[in-house]
Parts: structure tokens; C-alpha cells; sequence
């Protein structure tokens, strides 16, 4: 047996469903007692698996709780991989992997570390959040032949670059992975990264290729660095109150709104700064646009009107003014989606 069929992902969905965990190592183990290859299972079985999950949370199907008793089983079900993985025929070099400051979504990493090992790599997982200064350190004292950095959301991209920067002062060549890094890594190459990977797979196939020696794709103009993107992640904070306040005093609706709610708008502002910021340290206004289409689905199943969306970002614009001119057009065009649908 090669392949994973319906009846296999089926049931591993629904041993997620029920944060059943030995049920989940049971379909996996079996697999790789069938003669699956370990990668396989991590991105035909798992991976999938995991995307559904995130599925389920961004309609509305489960809450947070869930989501995260499903992670957590997947967690274990890789750590369970891993146990019975064969001693590789031979070795290769040393990888560093890590998640971005801010990631706390280390599964797709952790799965990619055991690609890696599979492949006769020696890996070191550094876990969720590493603090750049930190990962600089460890790569000063390890020496490794390459670093792999994880991030799922395009907004954590200026703590991505950071990231990328420290490695590069440390000589060790950057192989970023993670859907943040855009859907053909197009703004990890923007930012210095080496190379990008889409899986443990492809990471396993880049590093093989004679890493670093391999020539990576010519990069574009460089991205506008006119420190906007700091000013506005500096003003994070200001820009969701005043946003937030000009909301309850326009918008009927939040009139009503206890401190709970209130909490929560400013964390939505908040986060509609953070891909702003991230657009415009990159220069690619779709960044920000793709992430305000799917931020107004998000909040329509969770009962928050489109308008409510649109008012923010109008209250937002309002309070950039002229000091902010990038970020008043980029947000501009997320405004204009808005509107339109």
C-alpha cells in the first residue's frame, strides 16, 4: 500500500472530530505498518486533515476549543511518527527549524522536521515563537547548514524579516515555508529568505538539491522600505482605540457593545493594522486585500455584519490621514472590496 485512500481520511477526521488520540495513532500507525512512507501520511493524511480543522473554525462549525483539542491529537499523532522511524542510511547535515516571534502554529514545522529526519537530516525544533535575538544565538553556537522558518499569516512577515536578517548575519542560509510567506513564497524571497518550500517534502527536495549551492529564482525590485510599516505597527495600539471610539460614536449597533465586545473590535483593528503594516513592508496590496475578504467571512459567521467591517476601516482611514499615505491606499482598496460585494 502507497497511498492513503478515503476510508483511511475519513476515519482520522473523525478521531479529530472526537479528540479520540489513540484512535488517530491507530489509522496512522497503520498506514506506516501498510507501507506508507512517513511523508506521506504527514502531508496526505495529516496536513489535509489539519486544513479541514481550520475550515471548521474559520465557518463558524467548532470554536476555538476544538480546534485545538484536534490540534493537539495531530501533535501526538506526529510525535508518534516519529517514534517509529526508521535509522536513515545515512546522514546529511544540520537544519534548524523554527516558528516566526508571534507563530504559535508549530504543527506544520513539526511535520516538516520529520520529513526531514526521514531524509537523514539532523534537526533541531526550536518550537512556537522563537525571539529572533534568541534563534541568533543558536545559530552562532550550533553552526548549522541551514535554518527553516515556519509562518502561517502574512501578517507576522516583519517579524519574518528579523528572522531572516539574524540568520543571515549568522552566514546561515534561510529556507522559509508556511502559506504567511504567500501561496508561491513570493514575499519570503521579498523579504532575503534563500528559498521557499511549500512542505516537508519540498523542503527535503530543496535541501537535497546541494543546498545552498542551488541558484534561487531571480527576485523582483526590492520592497519599498520608507518606514511606514513601523510607523503604523507603532501605532498599533493608538489606532485601534481611536478606531474603536469613533465606532461607538457612528455606528448605532456599537452603541450597544459591553467592555467584552469592545475588547474584541479593538483586536480586530489591531489585527487589520497588522496585515496593513505587513502589505506595505512587502509592497503587494493583495497581501491586504485577500486577507480583508476573508476577514469579512470570518466575522459574518460569527454574527458581525459586513457594515461593521466597512465602518472600521472607513473610522481607520480617518484617523491615517495625510500621515500615513501608503497604508490610506492600500487600506483604500480593501475598503473598495468591501463595498463592492
Amino acid at each position: 500500500m502507497t497511498a492513503i485512500d478515503a476510508t483511511a481520511a475519513d476515519a482520522y477526521l473523525d478521531a479529530l472530530t472526537h479528540a479520540d488520540e489513540t484512535a488517530a495513532v491507530a489509522v496512522a500507525v497503520g498506514l506506516l505498518d501498510a507501507g506508507v512512507p512517513v511523508a506521506a501520511i504527514l502531508t496526505g493524511l495529516i496536513a489535509p486533515a489539519q486544513r479541514q480543522v481550520g475550515e471548521h473554525w474559520a465557518t463558524g462549525r467548532w470554536n476555538v476549543a476544538r480546534e485545538h483539542a484536534a490540534t493537539h491529537v495531530s501533535d501526538r499523532v506526529v510525535a508518534a511518527l516519529a517514534l517509529r522511524l526508521p535509522r536513515p542510511d545515512r546522514r546529511r547535515g544540520r537544519v534548524v527549524l523554527a516558528c516566526v516571534s508571534g507563530e504559535w502554529h508549530e504543527l506544520a514545522a513539526r511535520m516538516a522536521g520529520e520529513v526531514l529526519r526521514a531524509e537523514g537530516w539532523t534537526v533541531a525544533f526550536l518550537g512556537a515563537s522563537t525571539p529572533a535575538a534568541h534563534l541568533a544565538n543558536y545559530l552562532h553556537d550550533l553552526g548549522p547548514d541551514a535554518v527553516g522558518l515556519s509562518c502561517s499569516l502574512p501578517d507576522l512577515l516583519p517579524a519574518a524579516q528579523t528572522m531572516i536578517d539574524a540568520a543571515r548575519q549568522a552566514s546561515v542560509p534561510v529556507l522559509a515555508g508556511g502559506a504567511g510567506f504567500g501561496p508561491d513564497g513570493r514575499w519570503a524571497l521579498a523579504l532575503g529568505a534563500t528559498g521557499w518550500a511549500a512542505d516537508g517534502p519540498g523542503a527535503a527536495a530543496r535541501l537535497a538539491a546541494g543546498w545552498p549551492a542551488f541558484a534561487p529564482p531571480p527576485l523582483g525590485p526590492p520592497p519599498r522600505d520608507d518606514g511606514e510599516h513601523v510607523r503604523l505597527a507603532e501605532e498599533r495600539d493608538r489606532l485601534a482605540a481611536g478606531t474603536v471610539e469613533a465606532l461607538v460614536e457612528g455606528l448605532p449597533a456599537a452603541k450597544e457593545y459591553d467592555e467584552r465586545r469592545l475588547a474584541c473590535a479593538r483586536d480586530d483593528i489591531g489585527r487589520v493594522t497588522d496585515f496593513l503594516a505587513a502589505a506595505l513592508l512587502v509592497d503587494d496590496p493583495e497581501l491586504f486585500t485577500a486577507f480583508t475578504a476573508w476577514q469579512a467571512r470570518v466575522m459574518a459567521v460569527r454574527g458581525v455584519p459586513r457594515p461593521v467591517l466597512t465602518a472600521g476601516c472607513e473610522a481607520l482611514a480617518e484617523l491615517l490621514g495625510a500621515d500615513f499615505p501608503r497604508s490610506g491606499r492600500v487600506l483604500a482598496q480593501g475598503l473598495a472590496l468591501l463595498r463592492e460585494r
